[in-house]
């Protein structure tokens, strides 16, 4: 037994240099190559979560602006309806102005045509008075001839 733990032991020995090499290639991989990598694999991290951000940021700045722009929209969509409210009433007070001065002409003509009419149906009466006057003294007097002959 004690020639296997010589044995052991000389093996352990000679695996020493290549225990500690390892050990050194270990440090020095983690030191020249998974250094650089971790550092390269933080800072694009870094730079993604920023890109996240700025365009978290971009989304929220264009939703602020679609929505200051929508209510800018709306409100002139406001304005113009009231310009077109207004320009209804005063449309719509023009028209009742021209229907009130038409009607007012109309009744003025009707008056007219009514005062002219009842003139002509006086002027219409005297004439048949006297007409009928001078009718009636024509027939009274061919009677009259009529009876005398």
């Amino acid at each position: 037994m004690d020639a296997v733990l010589n044995q052991l032991g000389g093996l352990m020995l000679r695996a020493l240099p290549t225990f500690i090499l390892l050990v050194i290639l270990h440090f020095y991989l983690k030191w020249a190559f998974y250094g650089p990598m971790d550092r390269l694999l933080y800072r694009r991290w870094e730079a993604t979560e920023g890109a996240r951000k700025a365009a978290k940021d971009a989304l929220a700045a264009a939703d602020a602006r679609s929505a200051a722009y929508q209510e800018a929209i709306r409100n002139a969509r406001g304005e113009v309806f009231a310009e077109h409210e207004r320009i209804r009433r005063e449309w719509q007070r023009r028209q009742a102005a021209a229907i009130e001065e038409t009607r007012r002409k109309s009744e003025s003509a009707i008056r007219e045509a009514k005062d002219a009419l009842a003139a002509e149906a006086s002027a219409g009466r005297l004439t048949l008075a006297a007409r009928s006057e001078a009718l009636a003294e024509e027939i009274a007097a061919a009677l009259l001839r009529r009876r005398a002959s």
